[in-house]
């Protein structure tokens, strides 16, 4: 039950976020999206920064949990890496309202320094993972696949803020995402 409570609060939060943005989000509306009580929302997360630390978990784990198999039926690093980026980027409401939380909480971070610690672990975390599979794919050194994942985050980044902005539509995105990642790892190692 307190689970279930936990997620319906991180999903309002979320939903929230993608409506109001993080300095928009009251903790009075992630309660009556959620249909709980305000005592709920602080008893699970304490206060509003516990809340927006545990929403931007909340998108990454959600956002590895929807990847699932490589398109195409490959299992090699290289489709589960490209999979992995394009991800971030579709016509799925789901999946931009996730993206727009994490994009808020990025940027907010940068007048909210408590966020910005939770925001370089789930960073870290995510180009550690980005790494492993650069590794994989092309068996370069740690510090290489490092500095490889780094661009490749970084331009994922780059690129959803100019999708979610409608500076650049879906397929444009994508095929930018694809090109990049072309450049930085390229199929054949």
């Amino acid at each position: 039950m307190a689970h279930n409570t936990r997620q319906r609060i991180l999903e309002a939060c979320s939903i929230c976020i993608a409506r109001d943005g993080v300095r928009g989000m009251r903790v009075q509306d992630v309660c009556k999206q959620a249909g709980i009580s305000t005592g709920l929302v602080y008893y699970h997360f304490t206060d509003r920064d516990g809340l927006l630390a545990a929403a931007l978990e909340y998108v990454n784990v959600d956002s590895v949990g929807r990847r699932g198999e490589p398109a195409g039926g490959g299992v090699g690093s290289r489709a589960r890496l490209r999979d992995l980026l394009v991800a971030e980027i579709q016509d799925d409401e789901s999946v931009r309202a996730k993206s727009i939380v994490w994009n808020e909480i990025r940027a907010i971070a940068v007048f909210e320094p408590p966020l910005a610690g939770h925001l370089a672990s789930s960073t870290a975390a995510w180009q550690s993972h980005v790494a492993e599979l650069v590794k994989g794919h092309t068996g370069a050194e740690s510090k290489q696949c490092r500095e490889m994942a780094l661009l490749l985050t970084a331009l994922v980044e780059g690129i959803s803020g100019r999708w979610l902005s409608g500076q650049l539509d879906t397929a444009a995105a994508r095929a930018a995402l694809e090109r990049g990642l072309d450049a930085i790892v390229p199929r054949e190692s």
